[in-house]
């Protein structure tokens, strides 16, 4: 579990494909005198474990369904990437709980300056539209942020130059990939209040007319 509070900037120092899975190496700086074997670690949003450390480099093994479904399958030698470790009892709870599983990848479609904010507006499956609402929560590569907009294919969001300066979206543009992980909250409640759905939840809010 994470928080979507970015670390740091790592760069991929090595991916290597292999028959339907892939190592990629990280290095990194902040997250790697904490770090263990085994550890989970959040890259550009996806929970991946520490499978090797050596000295500044963390390397991790993924699957088919990780190189499919996120925006690492397409990653090379020398890209940066968002960093998170994963929760500990003791860590202070910003942003909102990501889980690191991606729902969709999404591309970025615009992005604007507004005074010292960005507005980012980023195209996305209905995989992932289905969970989102206005001043809602999503993580994107990773990063906890809110939703400003909603429309029939894409998202807004806006950025503080602090985000800008500490993540990969500081930097990415028109056309770039980002992996897209909406509130797990919001899908607890859809599966609870859907219309096949048998919950008390559901009975409760038909009898006092909100469903």
């Amino acid at each position: 579990m994470f928080t979507g509070l970015i670390t740091e900037i790592g760069e991929i120092t090595g991916l290597e494909k292999r028959a339907g899975n892939a190592r990629i190496s990280v290095k990194a700086r902040e997250i790697v005198p904490d770090a263990a074997i085994g550890d989970s670690i959040s890259v550009n949003g996806v929970c991946l474990t520490v499978t090797d450390i050596e000295n500044s480099v963390l390397s991790f093994d993924m699957s088919h369904e990780t190189l499919k479904s996120t925006n690492l399958g397409s990653s090379k030698k020398g890209d940066r990437v968002n960093l998170e470790p994963s929760l500990k009892p003791s860590s202070k709870l910003g942003g909102h709980f990501v889980t690191g599983h991606i729902d969709g990848t999404g591309r970025i479609r615009s992005k604007t300056s507004s005074g010292d904010a960005i507005r980012i507006e980023i195209e996305a499956p209905a995989s992932v539209l289905n969970y989102l609402v206005q001043k809602g929560s999503v993580a994107v590569d990773g990063i906890s942020l809110t939703v400003v907009d909603l429309f029939q294919d894409a998202f807004s969001l806006v950025i503080i130059p602090h985000t800008a300066k500490l993540t990969t979206l500081g930097f990415k543009g028109a056309g770039d990939s980002v992996n897209l992980e909406p509130d797990i909250l919001a899908k607890y409640v859809a599966k609870f209040v859907r219309p096949d759905s048998n919950s008390s939840l559901l009975s409760a809010l038909q009898k006092s007319g909100f469903v």
